[in-house]
């Protein structure tokens, strides 16, 4: 005889619903995106969507929406195949590197967007084809604005100076990375004139690299970065005066030749303040054709001096 221990128990057996889900590892696509950079991508390339489509409806003259569906990390070989056999894939060159990225969206999408841009409306649905020299150049001027948009989004994750290096319209025989390459790939879906165009921005996995020079730094770590930042930090330094109370009608009855004297002693120093913090105290003087002053003392601790908030700057 078997003894159920379970049941002996009084603990419930578990049954085929309670066992864990398990998820198949695929051994080919091993490099994944992480937590973090997955979502610091998701808001580059939503921000580059937005600015994409304002800058879009502009140029056209048609409202366009463009959303992010989806970024993920996949093998060049996976995204070539994923593509359509004729679409406009605009290659771009990353400044000394032998590496691509790409820009992608339908051909038919593009050459009504060169319509509407010289006036016209397009009339039903294009085939897919190449464009014609004046269309590929129309189309050049669109994506140079376009590549700006998406290097400023970035955040330093794309080297400035990404030039075009063409224009290919076959998916299968573009090859600018090897199949098993990862890359980064931000599928996205343009929506305007009731029309929902799918297009993809395919990166270098490359500039993940850049992330670690990008991320901010654990300042409370690091306290030297902190004293760093604020001595190079611009601030406004000013000379004041003695104040003066006027009266009302004295300040409104003022007028163009007027001299109001100050009760601050022709011998006596200014001070030298830092927002309303005195530093130290100066004299007026001259630095070739420009005014100056020339520090005669320093205060060692401001908060020991204390400065009326009614003076004003010399």
């Amino acid at each position: 005889m078997v003894i159920d221990d379970s049941a002996r128990s009084g603990m419930p057996t578990e049954g085929p619903s309670a066992t864990a889900e398990i998820a198949a590892y695929d051994f080919e696509r091993s490099a994944t995106l992480s937590r973090e950079h997955a979502r610091a991508l998701e808001l580059a390339f939503e921000t580059f969507s937005r600015q994409w489509a304002a800058e879009l409806s502009a140029k056209i003259r048609v409202r366009a929406t463009v959303t992010v569906e989806y970024v993920t990390m996949q093998s060049y070989g996976e995204y070539a195949q994923s593509l359509p056999t004729t679409t406009a894939l605009v290659v771009c060159a990353l400044p000394d590197s032998s590496e691509r990225m790409i820009v992608q969206f339908p051909t038919s999408a593009a050459t009504a967007w060169i319509v509407q841009m010289v006036g016209g409306r397009p009339v039903g649905a294009t085939e897919e084809r190449t464009f014609t020299p004046i269309e590929q150049a129309l189309i050049g001027s669109l994506m140079t604005d376009v590549i700006a948009l998406l290097t400023g989004t970035m955040d330093g994750l794309l080297p400035q100076g990404v030039t075009i290096a063409g224009i290919q319209y076959n998916s299968q025989f573009a090859q600018v990375a090897a199949d098993n390459e990862p890359v980064i790939v931000a599928q996205l879906t343009m929506r305007l004139s009731g029309r929902s165009v799918p297009t993809s921005v395919m990166l270098p996995a490359s500039i993940l690299s850049a992330f670690a020079s990008t991320a901010p730094a654990d300042r409370s770590a690091n306290p030297e970065l902190v004293r760093r930042q604020v001595e190079e930090t611009p601030i406004e330094v000013s000379l004041r005066l003695s104040p003066r109370t006027m009266l009302p009608r004295e300040v409104l009855g003022l007028s163009v030749g007027d001299i109001v004297p100050l009760p601050h002693a022709a011998d006596r120093p200014l001070l030298l303040l830092v927002g309303d913090q005195p530093i130290a105290t100066a004299a007026v003087g001259t630095a070739g054709a420009r005014l100056a002053c020339v520090v005669t003392t320093t205060i060692p601790d401001p908060s020991t001096v204390s400065v009326p908030a009614s003076e004003e700057s010399a």
